[in-house]
């Protein structure tokens, strides 16, 4: 019963926190272009997530002829289920005293938490592909397309990287990764595996300069070119709850997790988090898109060379 409450408040907070970065990203977006941003809706514009979200409820739905029904329902349900369900292996703190009952900050406590964090990064992925698949629509499909090749592309660095801190800590779990670093963070012993794990997230995110499977120059909007309403607003929400996860993750490998000055991990955790966050969209408003061939030659002759490369460092250190 415990992790059902625990489930259901942390999937209720993040799509709150989701529809909120909308507005947060827009005004910062706003102010970097010299512009105003959403002002209207509410004092200082903080009712604008909430008549987005009556909007796309009330939109008229539609689907387009020759889609594969099944399919076409089913990809913006995996990809927010695949982004909500990284969350249930992320460790928040250690326990919190709540009504005079000790409660794990954590709902799934698991000792291989990075191999599923790692599988189920991979799931992510179907979402996109099968969207653009079951459109009927070619620009979709080459969308879905470029985001398969992306995310195989930019996973193999990601492993090392992550692979270099399970080698750092001496386990898989998730928390005891998080106690490892009470004296000094991964950031700072290998920057390097997280200078990689940054890049990787955005690609492994979609968001720009790496947002290839939606350019909307190329490709009209890309992999969900044929979704509106609230089909739209599910992949929509997904990309801002996997920005919460890969920076949820970061937090937990290289930055120290929930350890910070005085007795407030939680707050610790949700700052490092939030600035993580709030970097993601600085990158969005400042940087350009890559083109798909600088993409593709950046990850495989660059990125995948420079992370084996840390990867045999590592281990030869840790083993000398």
């Amino acid at each position: 019963m415990e992790t059902i409450v625990k489930g259901i408040i942390l999937i209720s907070l993040l799509f709150l926190a989701a529809a909120y970065m909308t507005l947060l990203e827009r005004v910062l977006m706003a102010r970097v272009q010299l512009r105003i941003g959403p002002t209207r809706v509410g004092p200082f514009g903080l009712l604008q997530p909430i008549a987005d979200g009556i909007k796309l409820l009330t939109k008229e739905r539609f689907q387009p002829k020759g889609v594969e029904k099944f399919t076409y329902w089913l990809a913006p349900g995996i990809s927010v289920f695949i982004a909500l369900a990284i969350f249930m292996l992320i460790p928040f703190g250690d326990t919190l005293e709540l009504f005079g009952k000790t409660v794990s900050l954590s709902i799934a406590d698991v000792n291989v938490g990075i191999v599923f964090l790692l599988a189920l990064g991979s799931l992510a992925v179907y979402g996109v592909v099968l969207a653009g698949w079951s459109s009927n629509n070619r620009y979709s499909l080459l969308g879905g397309l470029r985001g398969t090749a992306q995310m195989i592309s930019y996973e193999i660095p990601m492993g090392l990287s992550i692979l270099t801190v399970v080698m750092m800590a001496g386990t898989l779990n998730l928390r005891e990764i998080v106690h490892a670093q009470k004296e000094s963070w991964f950031l700072w012993t290998n920057p390097i595996s997280f200078l990689i794990y940054l890049i990787t997230a955005f690609a492994e995110t979609n968001r720009a300069p790496f947002d290839l499977p939606e350019a909307e120059q190329e490709l009209t909007g890309g992999y969900h070119t044929e979704y509106g309403g609230m089909k739209f607003a599910l992949f929509f929400l997904a990309e801002y709850v996997n920005i919460l996860a890969v920076s949820a993750i970061a937090t937990t490998l290289f930055l120290g997790g929930w350890y910070g000055p005085g007795d407030i991990p939680l707050l610790w955790y949700f700052l490092k988090v939030f600035l993580f966050v709030l970097f993601f969209m600085l990158v969005r408003a400042t940087l350009p898109r890559f083109r798909y061939d600088q993409l593709m030659s950046f990850g495989w002759k660059v990125l995948v060379p420079l992370a084996t490369l840390n990867f045999l460092i590592t281990a030869y250190f840790i083993l000398v």
